[in-house]
């Protein structure tokens, strides 16, 4: 008779679980109201911008690490399976979504708590459901002296959860897999886990230096579903006497290519200290309107003569670089003149934005702006406060409205930080390869998704990322009418055509959607996946955390 303990639960529907058990013992624990079975609350959470919704069986909403605990040893007796997210805005990436239909979602939204603040170190113990919104505005009120470093997704996403996925802001501490210590973990055997050197009683240095004494192991709860992330300490960027943001425009792709060795060597040099942002004329275009659909109709993708129109109309070139320099007035000086130095002889211009510009800019417009020749400028002004804003720890949703490129309806008119993508009906697949920093690769890699967008009739959105001096992440975005099927399902085949594509040209995913976990190319008879199928099996023995999350290799 076959053991039908030997294959893995990915469902709470499977005959094989105990949900309706699971659900009353979960009642007993959290109360009524953090136990969610009703339509609506599931159809909240089975929204996505990605056209991989998954409906689950139930939301729980923990209030402490505690909760946690006991709902998963719940979960590991009713054998059912469990998908944590910290505050749900994956966007393009999956969203609020489990991989498969049936887990049961672990909200920890309520797990908010900014623990302790240490304004001489510079860091935050924090639980996920602390958001880049609510930590920013606890330094400021406080008069921490220092920044969080922000991502361009708003201000209500998580911290945790975006460490978690490996993902990268754009300060000095952009490379966030690199500015956090000590991490709290229930894993799926139920036990609690403290790394580094937080399960000494009494250690004072936790979250000073992650690395504790023997095996590293906070590597192993990123980009997996080994256990639950309940808590961790964050290095925070500490504020600078000056600052300085900046845009470099090139006007063609070859001006961007050219300028790429200079670039290279001013981020090995740590004169490039922030993250930079690249991003080609579609990024730039789609954040000012939505598709001209009355131009195109009937088509996703622009013209070269449409698409050179809209570039000149807008003022852009080709590719716009952005970033910030941080230290003493003499260094912010200083790194200045040398990026100049370095793209003197290549076609790329220049604009550094200063607060004091930027204040002296949003003056000028509210006097002035309504003027025929200053028309436009109010735009420009807005995004350079926005790339101020993100660079010096105060988090905006500015940069989603470029979400809204083949939204039929274009950018709400109350459009917010408030803003929920996937409520909006909003179509994005994000493809984020990692590239060596060399011209060559990304001329190939940007010729190759072009003509593979092009045969799928969709725009080449592409940014690049300069995560750190050797490698560059790039993300080239999907911008589909998810209120249209037919073009849905065209945005569903060109991602998946482009994963497949880009792991045979050796330029793997940094990072994967719901939709692309099956899609990860590594073999399963490897021994990287064999390492992984055993940890799993040691630290989760039911298999009840995220079934499917990261472990398709």
């Amino acid at each position: 008779m076959a053991n039908d303990n030997a294959t893995p639960l990915v469902s709470a529907f499977d005959p094989r679980s105990d949900l309706p058990g699971a659900l009353g013992e979960w009642r007993a624990l959290l109360g009524d109201s953090n136990v969610l079975v009703d339509d609506q609350a599931l159809t909240h959470y089975s929204r996505t911008t990605s056209s991989s919704s998954r409906r689950p069986a139930a939301i729980l909403k923990p209030g402490t690490r505690d909760e946690v605990v006991q709902l998963v040893s719940i979960a590991r007796r009713c054998r059912t399976p469990l998908y944590p997210l910290s505050t749900g805005q994956n966007w393009g990436y999956g969203d609020a979504c489990a991989v498969y239909d049936g887990q049961v979602i672990v909200d920890l939204g309520r797990m908010n708590r900014i623990e302790h603040v240490d304004s001489a170190l510079g860091y935050a113990v924090i639980e996920p459901g602390v958001t880049q919104g609510q930590l920013s505005r606890h330094l400021a009120e406080q008069g921490v002296p220092y920044w969080i470093d922000c991502t361009g997704s708003g201000p209500n996403s998580s911290l945790i959860g975006n460490i978690l996925e490996r993902g990268f802001g754009h300060s000095p501490y952009g490379n966030r897999f690199q500015s956090f210590s000590g991490m709290e973990v229930v894993l799926g055997s139920g036990e609690v886990l403290r790394t580094g050197f937080g399960h000494f009683p009494g250690a004072r240095t936790t979250h000073l230096y992650p690395y504790g004494i023997g095996p590293y192991l906070d590597g192993i709860f990123t980009q997996s579903n080994f256990g639950i992330v309940t808590k961790l300490g964050l290095w925070l960027v500490p504020i600078p006497e000056s600052f300085c943001p900046y845009i470099v425009l090139f006007d063609e792709d070859k001006d961007l290519l050219e300028a790429l060795p200079q670039l290279q060597k001013l981020r090995l040099d740590r004169i490039l200290q922030s993250v930079p942002h690249i991003g080609n004329d579609l990024r730039a275009l789609a954040s000012d309107a939505p598709f001209p659909r009355d131009r195109l109709p009937g088509h996703a993708r622009l013209t070269p003569e449409v698409r050179a129109a809209l570039r000149k109309g807008a003022g852009i070139g080709a590719w716009s670089m952005s970033g910030a320099f941080y230290g003493t007035s003499r260094q912010v000086a200083l790194h200045k003149r040398l990026l100049k130095r370095a793209l003197a002889k290549v076609d790329a211009k220049v604009i550094f934005l200063p607060p004091h510009i930027l204040a002296a800019g949003q003056l000028f417009v509210r006097l002035f702006g309504h003027l025929a020749p200053f028309r436009g400028l109010e735009k420009k002004i807005r995004l350079g406060s926005a790339l101020a804003d993100m660079h010096s720890g105060k988090p905006t949703g500015a940069f989603l409205r470029g979400c809204y490129w083949r939204h039929q309806q274009g950018v709400p008119a109350d459009f917010s930080d408030q803003t929920d993508l996937a409520r909006e009906r909003i179509g994005i697949m994000w493809m984020a390869p990692i590239i060596p920093f060399l011209r060559e690769d990304l001329a190939l890699l940007n010729r190759e998704m072009d003509e593979l967008f092009a045969r799928f009739d969709f725009d080449c959105h592409v940014t690049v990322n300069m995560i750190n001096e050797r490698a560059l992440a790039a993300v080239y975005t999907i911008d589909y009418d998810a209120e249209d099927e037919a073009e849905t399902r065209r945005g569903v085949a060109c991602y998946e055509a482009g994963v497949r594509r880009l792991f045979e040209l050796g330029y793997p995913l940094y990072r994967a959607s719901v939709r692309g976990m099956g899609l990860l190319a590594s073999a399963r008879d490897d021994e990287f996946a064999g390492t992984v199928a055993r940890l799993k099996r040691a630290l989760d023995p039911e298999g009840i955390i995220a079934p499917g999350r990261y472990d398709g290799f």
